[in-house]
């Protein structure tokens, strides 16, 4: 009697592991058993990728000052934040925004937008800028300096962000008017706009750099 029970026993598993092969007849290669072979939905990655979006971001996002507005209204008091951002690719290229929301990120996230519609190209002159200049904006004057290989950047803290994000690593600046972050950056960026390469300089004069360097030299 031990013997038939265990030979039932032995034909009932049998049984079950067929049906549980039949319950499921698809190829590792449809998808049909999740622990060998692929999931279908494995390419979704590609599929999102397929129309060439770019998820590389080639500018780099610096919030300079995050301020609390307040306004009083009827029913209340009501608070909102003003971000400053500063967007560069350290290749010469930099922008600034302002943005206000409700809540911090949503500001910092318009504020970046609008820095990408502002951008400017700054000439550079391999880690400094071409000449010394002044920038005017408002109350806010900030002057700016070339500086040798090596000395880095001195600047305070809006206009080192301008400076830094633009690819500048030797520069001297000194702010002369307004102290107010959103004046000095902008002083900054007409400063930058300004500048003039000793090619673009040439140009404008009908000469060559060759010829001003032998000018200079004769002269010396």
């Amino acid at each position: 009697m031990a013997e038939d029970k265990k030979v039932d026993v032995q034909n009932k598993t049998a049984q079950n592991s067929e049906i549980k092969k039949d319950a499921n007849p698809r190829s590792p290669q449809q998808g049909g058993d999740f622990k060998k072979g692929p999931r279908q939905g494995g390419d979704r990655f590609k599929r999102d990728n397929k129309f060439g979006r770019k998820e590389d971001n080639p500018f780099e996002e610096r919030v300079v000052t995050i301020n609390r507005v307040t306004k009083v209204t009827k029913g209340g008091r009501r608070f909102r934040f003003a971000a400053v951002v500063v967007i560069g690719d350290k290749k010469g290229r930099v922008g600034l925004g302002t943005g206000k929301a409700n809540e911090v990120p949503d500001a910092i996230k318009k504020a970046i937008k609008e820095a990408k519609k502002s951008l400017i190209r700054v000439p550079l002159l391999d880690t400094t800028v071409p000449h010394d200049t002044i920038g005017h904006f408002g109350a806010g004057k900030v002057m700016i300096k070339p500086a040798r290989k090596g000395t880095g950047v001195i600047a305070g803290g809006p206009v080192r962000a301008v400076v830094e994000l633009a690819g500048i690593s030797d520069i001297y600046t000194k702010s002369l008017g307004s102290n107010s972050p959103i004046n000095m950056i902008r002083a900054t960026l007409e400063g930058l706009k300004v500048m003039q390469t000793p090619d673009q300089i040439a140009r404008l004069r009908g000469k060559q750099v060759d010829d001003k360097k032998q000018l200079a030299s004769k002269a010396n």
